[in-house]
């Protein structure tokens, strides 16, 4: 299964709860907001978050960013009325609901017949609305499988550190840190969530690195995540924004040379070229292996809005 990816490298936590938040966050250089209902939103406040996020979605300006509401979790009190209230209010300014805390199949099959329910009574296109899942617990993560595969609106995997940690009692006090001399207990996680999410075609997200002041952590938290193929990673203040950006985009060097080798590859498999199965391209040798490598890196790239420097240039 192939999807179009939405850009992701920098996802920004806005709580619902915050007016302030959801105006600033607007501005701000992000490629995904999703604005929560969830764990950053107090019990007694869910009700006037909800009202607020619906004025943000038809009064604000979200341009350029993929826009996402983070929902309460299938088996909460709350979950119902905020799937009910933000699709009938604003589901054609969505592009995807986030679900927290999958624990079991049928809650992701609530929600995807929920939102199709809706989508054909506000005629919106059927399947148009995405789900983003959060992996948040061991009983998540050991059917994230059956996950990927429960309905094509699954566009997203992501990781949440902080319930995942305390569920599997690992001795940490802070969300997004998690390497013990030398050794990430979370390593295998990675590595799951990152195959599941290639074989379904699907995108994968590192949740948040709570300490907000400490940059040098945040960037080398998403360079771990990015080091296992991650699209991206949440930010919960606008001092991350940039380095998240940064450490999920290609470099420009690592670009130029991307697209290099596509053109060459395609030129020396074509007839003029020879029609051969591998060139040569600045003294090292390009294949079908070396194409695959450097789409990944190219689409990367173009996501991210870079552009071939004009010396390398068609």
């Amino acid at each position: 299964m192939t999807r179009t990816f939405r850009p992701r490298r920098s996802c920004l936590a806005v709580p619902g709860s915050n007016p302030k938040m959801l105006v600033k966050a607007q501005g701000l250089a992000v490629d995904e907001a999703f604005l929560d209902l969830e764990d950053s939103v107090a019990p007694s406040a869910k009700v006037e978050a909800r009202a607020n996020v619906l004025a943000a979605l038809r009064d604000g300006d979200w341009t350029g960013k993929v826009v996402a509401v983070r929902v309460n979790d299938a088996e909460t009190r709350w979950a119902y009325d905020d799937v009910i209230e933000i699709v009938r209010g604003a589901g054609a300014l969505i592009d995807c609901i986030m679900l927290p805390k999958v624990e079991k199949l049928a809650h992701i099959h609530w929600l995807d017949v929920l939102l199709t329910q809706l989508e054909r009574d506000l005629d919106l296109p059927e399947g148009g609305i995405g789900i983003e899942v959060q992996i948040e617990g061991p009983a998540g993560l050991s059917i994230v499988d059956d996950i990927a595969a429960s309905t094509p609106r699954v566009e997203t995997l992501i990781f949440g550190p902080g319930d995942f940690m305390a569920a599997m009692q690992i001795p940490t006090l802070v969300i997004g840190q998690n390497t013990y001399a030398g050794h990430n207990p979370i390593d295998p996680v990675f590595m799951s969530l990152a195959v599941t999410a290639r074989k379904y075609g699907l995108q994968v997200i590192d949740g948040p690195y709570a300490v907000i002041e400490d940059i040098d952590g945040f960037r080398g938290a998403a360079q771990h995540a990015a080091a296992f193929g991650f699209d991206g990673k949440w930010v919960l203040h606008p001092t991350q924004v940039d380095a998240a950006n940064e450490v999920f985009s290609p470099t420009q060097q690592a670009y130029d040379k991307a697209e290099r080798i596509l053109e060459a590859y395609d030129h020396h498999r074509s007839a003029d070229g020879g029609a051969r199965g591998a060139a040569m391209l600045d003294g090292e040798m390009i294949d079908e292996a070396s194409r695959k490598l450097a789409q990944v890196t190219a689409e990367k790239g173009r996501r991210s809005g870079l552009m071939r420097t004009a010396e390398f240039a068609r």
